[in-house]
């Protein structure tokens, strides 16, 4: 076992013991990536020319997003160490964002999550209309 994989397991250990969850690296990072705005601002910022994207071009690309959302995950993200911020102090000020390589390092799982999606979007559809179709019959009983 690497020297970080024991370290992120004995923190994880040790906040259970201590009845907190919020000291787990593994559960804190599963939270932050598992984060439906993080997984498309990642998607996005990959797929962006130049591999940088203005925060007002994100606003634009990430459909339903609000400014504060995002102005909060792409704060994250950098903390995390995943994103990186330019400022521009021009008239008016430029700010891009680009994936570092920690963050374009995340691109790999989130690549087979989406290719995961569309491999078995049909049968989730199908999945959730027999669900949905027994439930109105389960909540007669």
């Amino acid at each position: 076992m690497s020297e970080a994989k024991q370290h992120t397991s004995e923190a994880c250990e040790n906040a259970l013991k201590n009845g907190g969850h919020e000291k787990c690296p593994l559960r804190e990072m599963l939270s932050r990536v598992g984060d439906k705005w993080t997984i498309l601002l990642i998607f996005h910022l990959a797929q962006a020319p130049g591999q940088r994207m203005r925060f007002s071009e994100l606003l634009r690309a990430v459909d339903g997003i609000s400014q504060r959302m995002l102005t909060t995950t792409l704060r994250n993200l950098e903390r995390d160490g995943a994103v990186q911020r330019h400022f521009y102090p021009s008239v008016p000020p430029r700010v891009e964002y680009e994936l570092t390589a920690l963050g374009k390092g995340l691109l790999v799982p989130v690549k087979a999550m989406l290719d995961w999606v569309e491999g078995n979007w049909p049968e989730i559809q199908k999945a959730r209309e027999v669900f949905d179709g027994n439930k109105g019959a389960t909540d007669a009983k």
